[in-house]
């Protein structure tokens, strides 16, 4: 898959874009200092405008002077998916103005269509070739990608992470765009899940991909804030390789095993998903807490079949990892330019902010 594949469901979104933006901040690095604005994780006290936090679709470039007219970069990720999509929204945002300013910035945006690190490190070995000018990587498993970005770095190519994924600590990679708080969301999550049961009862946790750092942490995050409530219960632990097929199955397996399970922790896009169609047909009760912005889960969440979903600022994540591309391209590292990791927000919504999502992602007006 290259730069050019759009998000589908977001194709309408243009048209809201407008609207959206007079009720957005600004969240590019920041005018003249080429530092994020407010990167700290959001949770909205007001949920009537915690939908209108979660995304920002108003963007313009830092006043940094590039030193070429011309960039090529290559990015990818864990797997095809509108995640990614979205992030790449912001991305061409950032192209779009760069060649308003006649800078021209070409990139290859590739992923497999299901996670694999075998196939991630196949990708980065043949760009490791290519000559781009950076290499961008949201690392499918940590243990395995990590020390191939050392290699790449060693070979003198420039390797920076974006996205959802880091790599591990100590690894060589120049900087890193996105989500820094993964086990933060987890446990923000799961402590709403607790709170909303009372803090008691049977819960199970659909991880995600095997070894994809987000999905890890955020799974790490769940269990501590669980650990600390004696009458709650982890009765599963089950990876669905960010599938909605895979989750909806694993959660029919569950409430079959666990036919009074009270809850789900879903740490990707696609579990709620699957999650919310199982107890919807099984006629569970189980409270369903899950991450982003899909649209089947916003409107679960509207329904009141999924409590609360954490929503991730992709097209911030794809516009800033485009400036600082541009910035590593040109041999600066972290510093007063841009940080050594550009931390974007999750805000956590739910029922009353599920129609207004709707709208301002897909048009969707009830």
């Amino acid at each position: 898959m290259i730069r050019k594949r759009i998000l589908p469901l977001l194709a309408v979104s243009v048209m809201t874009i407008a609207a959206a933006a007079l009720l957005s901040a600004c969240g590019s690095l920041g005018k003249g200092q080429g530092k994020p604005a407010d990167v700290t994780e959001q949770k909205a006290t007001d949920t009537d405008s915690a939908a209108l936090q979660a995304v920002h679709f108003v963007h313009r470039l830092d006043d940094y002077r590039p030193k070429k007219d011309h960039y090529n970069f290559y990015f990818t990720y864990k797997t095809v998916h509108p995640w990614w999509d979205a992030v790449a929204l912001g991305m061409e945002d950032a192209q779009r103005q760069y060649l308003e300013n006649g800078i021209t910035v070409t990139y290859e945006y590739m992923a497999p269509p299901a996670a694999s690190a075998e196939d991630q490190t196949a990708r980065l070995l043949q760009a490791k070739e290519a000559g781009y000018d950076v290499i961008g990587v949201d690392v499918a498993d940590e243990a395995i990608i990590s020390p191939l970005l050392d290699e790449l770095s060693d070979s003198g190519c420039k390797v920076m992470t974006f996205s959802s994924s880091d790599a591990s600590e100590g690894c060589k990679r120049i900087a890193y765009v996105g989500n820094t708080h993964n086990y933060e969301d987890g446990a923000l999550l799961t402590e709403a899940l607790c709170k909303k049961l009372d803090y008691k009862g049977k819960i199970a946790i659909l991880v995600g991909s095997k070894g994809a750092p987000c999905h890890e942490d955020r799974a790490k995050g769940a269990m501590d804030t669980i650990a600390t409530y004696p009458d709650m219960e982890i009765v599963a632990v089950e990876y669905d390789m960010d599938s909605v097929d895979i989750a909806y199955d694993l959660t029919a397996k569950i409430l079959a095993d666990h036919p009074d399970l009270d809850g789900l922790v879903c740490c990707n896009m696609s579990n709620p998903v699957g999650a919310a169609k199982a107890v919807t047909e099984k006629g569970s009760n189980a409270v369903i807490v899950g991450m982003d912005h899909d649209r089947e889960a916003l409107h679960y969440l509207k329904d009141g079949v999924i409590y609360c979903l954490g929503v991730q600022d992709c097209y911030s994540i794809g516009f800033n990892t485009l400036q600082v591309a541009v910035m590593i391209a040109d041999g600066n590292l972290p510093g007063e330019l841009y940080p050594e990791k550009t931390d974007e927000t999750t805000t956590i919504i739910y029922q009353k902010d599920a129609s207004t999502m709707l709208e301002m992602l897909y048009g969707d007006i009830s």
